[in-house]
């Protein structure tokens, strides 16, 4: 018998109501042991988007010092 087989014997067991529970147990499981999982700050970081002006990143001391005015326009930042 395999370990899946010995997993399925036992989810068997289970009455309807505890597998949604179970359910997400294995689920959160899963995600973590994905290869495409990955958790480090690097990769966090790599996600954010952020939508400023052109020239954002080349004038950024300008834009915190004030120097450089974002835009009213909702959609930035």
């Amino acid at each position: 018998m395999t370990v899946k087989d010995l997993i399925y014997a036992e989810i068997d067991k289970l009455e309807e109501e505890n597998l949604s529970e179970l359910y997400e147990v294995v689920k959160h499981f899963a995600q973590i042991k994905s290869p495409q999982h990955k958790t480090g700050a690097l990769h966090k970081l790599k996600r954010i988007k952020i939508q400023a002006p052109e020239d954002f990143a080349a004038n950024l001391d300008l834009y915190l010092s004030g120097e450089k005015q974002l835009a009213n326009d909702p959609n930035l930042c």
